[in-house]
C-alpha cells in the first residue's frame, strides 16, 4: 500500500507483527479471526483498534417454530372462479415449498395482497389440513374449516368518546375544535348508535349529553 513505511525502532524480525503492504489471503482458523488497525493524524491524534471476527449468526427460527395452533390462510378475488384459481395456487406453492411454514405463509397472505371482493379463509392446525381444505375450495365444496364470503364495500364509521363523572364535558372538545371535518360530521345530524342512543353534536354541549329521541 502507497504511505506505508516500515518504522525503525521496530524489529520486525521478532515474533509474529509484520507489516502488511499488499493483499493477501485470510484464512479460516480455529478461533476467531483478529486484527489491529492504527492511525495516526497529523495533528498528533493517534488512534488504534482491534479488529475481531463477528460469530456466525444464528440460523433464523422458522415460522412452524415461532408458532403453534391453527393458522387462517386468507384468500381474495374478484369472482369465485378467480377464488378458485387463487385456492389451486397456494395449494401448488404449499405442495412445492415445503420448507415455508404455513404461519409465513398466512402473514404473507395478509400483509402483501389485496383485500378484493370474494373472499375465503381456510383455517388448518397444519400443511395436511391446508391441503385438504384449499382443494376444497378449488372445487367449490363446503367443509369444515373453510369460510367463504363478500366483503362488504365502505361502511359508516362510529366514533365513540368514553368518559364519567367530570370527563363527560370536555370529552373530544380539542378534537372538535382543532379539526372541521369532525366538527362538520357531529353536527349535520342527530346520529345514534344502537349500543348508545346519544347525540353526536358537538363534545361538552348539552345536545350532545342528552339522549337522542327517535
Amino acid at each position: 500500500m502507497a504511505g506505508l513505511v516500515e518504522v525503525e525502532q521496530v524489529d520486525w524480525t521478532a515474533g509474529a507483527v509484520e507489516l502488511l503492504t499488499e493483499a493477501r489471503p485470510w484464512p479460516e482458523l480455529d478461533r476467531p479471526r483478529r486484527a489491529g488497525v492504527s492511525s495516526f493524524g497529523i495533528s498528533g491524534t493517534n488512534a488504534h483498534v482491534i479488529l475481531e471476527q463477528a460469530p456466525e449468526p444464528a440460523p433464523a427460527a422458522t415460522a412452524e417454530t415461532e408458532f403453534s395452533g391453527p393458522v387462517p390462510l386468507v384468500l381474495s378475488a374478484r369472482g369465485r372462479e378467480g377464488l378458485a384459481a387463487q385456492a389451486r395456487e397456494l395449494a401448488s406453492f404449499l405442495s412445492a415449498r415445503a420448507e415455508v411454514g404455513l404461519a409465513e405463509t398466512g402473514r404473507a397472505l395478509v400483509g402483501t395482497r389485496s383485500a378484493l371482493s370474494e373472499r375465503a379463509v381456510i383455517v388448518a392446525d397444519d400443511r395436511a389440513e391446508a391441503l385438504a381444505g384449499l382443494d376444497a375450495l378449488a372445487r367449490g365444496e363446503a367443509v369444515s374449516g373453510v369460510v367463504t364470503g363478500e366483503g362488504a364495500d365502505g361502511g359508516r364509521l362510529a366514533v365513540l368518546f368514553t368518559g364519567q363523572g367530570s370527563q363527560r364535558a370536555g370529552m373530544a372538545r380539542d378534537l372538535y375544535d382543532r379539526h372541521p371535518v369532525l366538527s362538520r360530521t357531529s353536527c349535520s345530524g342527530r346520529a345514534k348508535g344502537p349500543w348508545t342512543g346519544r347525540c353526536s353534536r358537538r363534545p361538552g354541549c348539552s345536545r350532545w349529553r342528552r339522549r337522542c329521541s327517535g
